[in-house]
């Protein structure tokens, strides 16, 4: 049994760091509702049930008022949404609105929301995954006032036992007996052992039921197996996770394309950060994927694998492997890889930011931000922009995978991974689901969604743009991925956050 308890204990710390998006559970959107252009901040609760946390600013004027509402993706439970909430608009902005939501549930929810204005009204569906990261500690001040009330208590307990063997019998006015005394102080001796038994078995029963409780509540992802097989590829295989099983209502767990791929690998070798590889690997059969691997340096890489359930629920899945130098195959397809210089200290990073990062034919990517540590805890536009060798913007960006750009925000110790659009840090695939939930709207089949986002294959502005924020402060690598001439290209940036 203790081995029982340790091995859950362990599982709850390990939960923290195993999220979707590893690290970074905050929802960040842009979307159109109707003829209003919002964007969207969702802090989601540690705790499921709990309050999320809303803040939504319309870039169009006129917007008077702003309903949320929230209900699951898929299921029952997407058809029947309850009674709808009003945020409250900003006193020093009108356009700004805030409030609070309860998630009574873990599983694949959609925070519907209702612009009403001058221009009529328009709504817009924005994916949460919702589930709890962690167990909540008590309060200092509860539990110094329930353990000074438990001490009374047990003194009150032995007192009474002491009293009621000594000074039961006696008649009013009567004093105890020397062996009166002596039996009240055995029944006190007893009661306090008794006493301390009982809290001792009941502390010990309440860590049990808790842990066991934890361990059924608490996300914790599918694990990854990786291993190198014959012929330069990778198997991926992802395992059961009892904690998708016990919701399959609400996180059906047969797996669908974000962005025409069934899962998005990334490899990164650390610790210098100096090689990362943007892969899609092909399923083989239920779970197990492969690749066919380029070129690739020997080294310690972290693996990352982005996955999408049929409910529009993410999983981000993590791994490690050694990898000896790989002769692979040429890069095809949608696959990217990027050979920077290793990630700088923090001491560096924070008085030396990179803002310009070199791209293929002489061409650099230019982060459009002022030098300095930036923010945590607070949303922040990543704004990008792609010139040619005379410093010109280029003309002849294409849609990658659908999108305008993509990009990796990674943590130098790992801890967080973000894989952001410019749509924001949700998948894509649930914020098509979400969307066709929508009264109104007409379902695509599973396998189909998200193909490509329907982007058509035109030339695109030379910027890109991402909303995020960075979940804490740090050292961080950003990737940042766009399509040029029909190459993928990628530009890499540090960043220190305060």
């Amino acid at each position: 049994m203790k081995h029982r308890i340790a091995a859950l204990l362990v599982l709850i710390l390990l939960a923290g760091p195993c999220l979707a998006h590893v690290g970074s559970p905050d929802v960040y959107f842009q979307g159109d509702a109707g003829p209003y252009h919002l964007v969207v901040t969702i802090r989601t609760p540690q705790m499921i049930p709990g309050v999320a946390e809303i803040a939504i600013r319309s870039d169009t004027p006129g917007v008077r008022q702003v309903k949320i509402v929230p209900l699951y993706i898929v299921g029952p439970g997407a058809k029947y949404p309850p009674p709808p909430d009003v945020l409250l608009p900003s006193k020093d902005d009108p356009q700004f609105f805030t409030g609070k939501l309860w998630l009574m549930a873990s599983g694949s929810w959609q925070v519907r929301i209702e612009a009403d204005g001058d221009q009529g009204s328009g709504t817009v569906a924005v994916p949460v995954p919702a589930f709890a990261r962690s167990t909540l500690p008590m309060q200092r001040q509860l539990g110094v006032l329930l353990g000074a009330l438990m001490v009374l208590l047990v003194l009150a307990i032995i007192f009474i036992v002491g009293a009621a063997n000594k000074e039961a019998q006696l008649a009013p006015g009567e004093q105890p007996t020397p062996s009166q005394n002596r039996r009240g102080k055995i029944a006190m001796a007893i009661a306090l052992v008794v006493v301390m038994g009982l809290l001792t078995f009941g502390g010990w029963w309440w860590k049990v039921a808790a842990a066991e409780r934890a361990n059924r509540m608490i996300y914790k992802p599918p694990q990854l197996s990786v291993s190198l097989v014959p012929g330069d590829k990778l198997l991926l295989q992802i395992g059961e996770s009892q904690w998708h099983s016990r919701r399959h209502d609400v996180v059906a767990t047969k797996l669908i394309p974000d962005h025409g791929h069934l899962m998005h690998l990334f490899l990164l070798r650390v610790p210098p950060m100096d090689r990362f590889y943007h892969l899609h690997p092909t399923e083989d059969k239920g779970g197990v994927f492969l690749e066919n691997l380029p070129a690739i340096a020997a080294g310690h890489y972290q693996i990352f694998a982005d996955i999408v359930r049929e409910s529009g629920f993410p999983d981000t899945l993590v791994a490690e492997i050694e990898m000896p130098e790989i002769a692979g195959q040429p890069l095809a397809g949608d696959d990217s890889e990027s050979n920077p210089a290793s990630i700088p200290t923090a001491a560096q990073t924070n008085s030396a930011d990179n803002l310009v990062a070199p791209l293929s034919d002489g061409a650099r990517m230019v982060w459009e931000r002022t030098r300095g540590p930036l923010p945590s805890n607070q949303l922040t536009w990543f704004r990008f922009r792609v010139e040619d060798p005379v410093g010109k913007p280029v003309t002849h960006l294409e849609p990658y995978m659908g999108m305008a750009g993509h990009a990796e925000f990674i943590r130098s110790d790992l801890s967080v991974f973000a894989h952001v659009h410019p749509e924001g840090s949700i998948s894509m695939a649930a914020e098509q689901l979400a969307a066709e939930s929508l009264p109104g709207k007409v379902a695509s089949s599973a396998g189909d969604s998200m193909a490509g986002m329907g982007m058509p294959e035109a030339p695109l502005p030379p910027e890109v743009s991402f909303p995020y924020g960075f979940p804490k402060p740090g050292l961080y690598r950003i990737f940042v991925q766009v399509k040029r001439a029909g190459r993928v290209e990628t530009g890499v940036f540090d960043a220190h956050v305060n």
